[in-house]
């Protein structure tokens, strides 16, 4: 059984195990690091960035980057923070993001970031172009103005037996999700809510299934995003 050993995130000394992630270790010790393609039970994927941290110096991925002894991290730092608000930022212009039309307002993980980081009106141009919505499917709606390419529905959305139920074609500037509609054809209420709410955006919603939660009464209505992830440092305080 290999020894644990201890790290610093933002200061603060953390017994750790090999083979954990920053990100891992942090959330378990109730430390937040913001990200978007990160989902549990998923391989990292590290393409969003919005976990940069600084390691030793050295700008990181928290989600894919595995701790080791004297690692000295930095992650609640105004140069951090401003760079994530700039990959975020970097979203809302590359797509359509307008909050108030989406059914995903409330429950969205890139508007909640947007308000924890305090990004008002972005600094750079609007560059979205308009993208076909695929409503081809009887439960789902795809809109491509909406997807930020984090992947988590090709990563973690599958039939029974195991196949994906969405990919990604092109390459570049020209990728996009796709959905294969013969496998996806049956697709049950479940599973079709499943697809949405892997989705941190409002990229795929299932049909008949929009507004119906009031406002207030939404996800990040009341409380930050991250929160959750904080209350443990609280408890174990």
């Amino acid at each position: 059984m290999k020894k644990k050993f201890k790290i610093l995130i933002d200061g603060k000394e953390l017994s750790v195990k090999h083979g954990q992630t920053i990100l891992e270790v942090a959330s378990n010790n109730g430390i937040y690091i913001p990200t978007l393609c990160n989902y549990v039970n998923l391989e990292p994927q590290a393409s969003c960035r919005v976990c940069s941290v600084k390691v030793n110096g050295r700008p990181m991925t928290a989600c894919t980057t595995t701790v080791r002894p004297k690692m000295e991290i930095e992650n609640d730092t105004k140069e951090m923070n401003e760079l994530r608000k700039i990959i975020i930022e970097t979203m809302f212009i590359t797509g359509n993001h307008f909050c108030p039309s989406c059914e995903k307002s409330g429950n969205c993980e890139l508007q909640a970031l947007a308000y924890r980081l305090k990004m008002d009106v972005p600094q750079f141009s609007y560059s979205f172009s308009n993208k076909d919505i695929d409503a081809s499917n009887p439960k789902l709606m795809i809109d491509h103005n909406r997807c930020i390419k984090c992947k988590r529905c090709a990563r973690g959305i599958k039939t029974d037996d195991g196949k994906d139920i969405f990919a990604f074609k092109n390459r570049g500037k020209k990728i996009m999700i796709s959905i294969d509609n013969e496998l996806a054809k049956n697709i049950s209420d479940e599973k079709a809510q499943e697809a949405m709410d892997i989705c941190p955006v409002g990229a795929i919603l299932k049909k008949e299934r929009g507004f119906i939660d009031p406002i207030g009464t939404r996800k990040y209505d009341n409380k930050p995003i991250g929160s959750d992830i904080e209350k443990l440092m609280e408890v174990r305080s």
